[in-house]
C-alpha cells in the first residue's frame, strides 16, 4: 500500500576512489544520484510505502537504476524506459573538505521527456503525501506541465504536498523564469523547504520571517527554512520558532542533506508526530547524511536513527 509519492530524475552515479581532479581519477564506486531519490530511500529505510515516478533510459544505468529501487524497498511500478533517450549521470570528486566537484551529463535525457501520459495511471487511493523538488520542473517544458498536473491531481484527492526548491539555475535558461516558476509551484504546496539562501534569491529578503511570511501569505501552511549549522526557522500562521542543528565532528559529503532533512520531516508527520520533533529528525537524518561518501547511503534505518538520537 503506498503512502508516499516523488517523482525526479534518477542518475547514475560515479564518485571518485581517491582526492584528485576529477580528470586525473581513473577509478570510481558506482552509485545512484538524484535528490527524489535519496528522499524515497530514506523514507523506505524509515519503513514508509513510498513510489517513485520517472522515465529512464533503456541503457545500463537506467536498468541498474529500477534494480536499486527494487532492492531498496521503492516502489518502481511507475517507472517507464525511453529507448530514443538515455539515463542521465553524474561525476563527483572525492574531497576532504568542502562541497565536491560534480559535473553533470544530463540534456534531453529520458527524465527529461517525461509527460503527463507518465502520470495518467496513478492509484492516488492509499496515497497521503507527494513529495517534490525544483528540479524536475527546470529539465524541460513537459517535465514542468506534469508536476502541475501532478500537484492538481494530489490537491483533487487531498493529498498533502511538500515541495523542496533545491534550485538548480544552470538547468534554467532565465533566473527570472525560475523565481516566477518555483515560487507558483510553491503556493500550491502545504509545506514549503526552502534554504536560507534559496529564500533570499525567491523572495529578495534575507530575513527568516519575511522568507517564510512571503509563502504564508499565498496560502502555504508551513515554512522550513534550513539555516545550515544553525538549524532550521519554522513558520506558521500560529507562530514561529528554531529547531538547532545536530553537531557533525566529521562532514564527508554535503549532498544529500536536504534531502535527508526532508525525510525526517515527511516521515515524522506520517508517524503523528508534531511539527517541532518532526523538523528535529530532519536535522538529525541531515546530519547523518553528510557523513557518508554517497548521495544516500548515509541515510538511516529506524534502529539507526534512533541509535543517533539516543546519542545526542
Amino acid at each position: 500500500m503506498i503512502e508516499v509519492l516523488t517523482i525526479g530524475e534518477p542518475m547514475g552515479l560515479l564518485v571518485a576512489d581517491e582526492v584528485k581532479p576529477l580528470e586525473n581519477v581513473e577509478h570510481f564506486t558506482r552509485y545512484v544520484a538524484g535528490a527524489e531519490i535519496n528522499f524515497a530511500v530514506g523514507m523506505a529505510r524509515l519503513e514508509h510505502k513510498v513510489a517513485y515516478v520517472s522515465k529512464l533510459g533503456n541503457d545500463p544505468f537506467g536498468k541498474h537504476i529500477k534494480n536499486f529501487l527494487a532492492e531498496n524497498k521503492i516502489d518502481n511500478r511507475y517507472i517507464s524506459f525511453d529507448n530514443e533517450h538515455m539515463t542521465g549521470m553524474q561525476l563527483k570528486a572525492k574531497v576532504e573538505v568542502g562541497d565536491p566537484e560534480v559535473v553533470n551529463f544530463r540534456k534531453n535525457t529520458a527524465s527529461a521527456n517525461m509527460n503527463v501520459n507518465d502520470i495518467a495511471q496513478i492509484d492516488w487511493s492509499t496515497i497521503k503525501h507527494l513529495h517534490i523538488t525544483g528540479i524536475p520542473p527546470a529539465l524541460s517544458s513537459s517535465c514542468r506541465a506534469t508536476i502541475y498536473e501532478l500537484i492538481t491531481a494530489a490537491r483533487k484527492h487531498e493529498v498533502r504536498i511538500s515541495f523542496d526548491t533545491n534550485l538548480r539555475p544552470a538547468l534554467w535558461k532565465d533566473k527570472q523564469e525560475m523565481i516566477d516558476v518555483i515560487n507558483d509551484l510553491a503556493f500550491k504546496c502545504d509545506i514549503v523547504l526552502p534554504g536560507v539562501s534559496e529564500g533570499k534569491l525567491l523572495t529578495g529578503s534575507d530575513d527568516l520571517d519575511e522568507i517564510a511570511d512571503f509563502y504564508l501569505k499565498s496560502g502555504v501552511k508551513t515554512v522550513v527554512i534550513k539555516v545550515g549549522a544553525k538549524g532550521a526557522f519554522v513558520k506558521t500562521n500560529e507562530g514561529s520558532f528554531t529547531v538547532p542543528a545536530f553537531k557533525v565532528d566529521h562532514i564527508v559529503d554535503t549532498v544529500g542533506a536536504g534531502d535527508g532533512f526532508a525525510v525526517g520531516v515527511v516521515s515524522a508527520l506520517l508517524e503523528g508526530l508534531d511539527l517541532k520533533n518532526a523538523v528535529k529528525r530532519g536535522a538529525a537524518i541531515g546530519a547523518l547524511a553528510i557523513m557518508s561518501p554517497g548521495d544516500n547511503d548515509g541515510l538511516p534505518t529506524v534502529a539507526g536513527l534512533k541509535k543517533f538520537l539516543s546519542q545526542q
